[in-house]
């Protein structure tokens, strides 16, 4: 198994500043900018951490409100 780390995650959605923490095995900026977009209720949830579902790419996450994605290891 894995080794999860926990991150913080901030965000922009619609102009409000909004944060999160989750504990995944690695982080970037596109695993960053689908978990910002799962947080505000746009993209679609796993049902178990195996499963693969489609991710919003940048372009179209702010086409939906969401901006300045920033993640820090905790």
């Amino acid at each position: 198994m894995a080794q999860h780390a926990h991150y913080r995650i901030d965000y922009l959605l619609n102009g409000s500043y909004k944060t999160f923490y989750i504990s995944a095995p690695h982080m970037d900026k596109a695993e960053a900018w689908h978990w910002a977009t799962v947080d505000a209720g746009i993209a679609q949830i796993p049902k178990y951490r195996s499963d693969q579902v489609p991710k919003l790419s940048v372009p179209q996450a702010e086409l939906r409100g969401i901006a300045s994605v920033e993640w820090s290891k905790r």
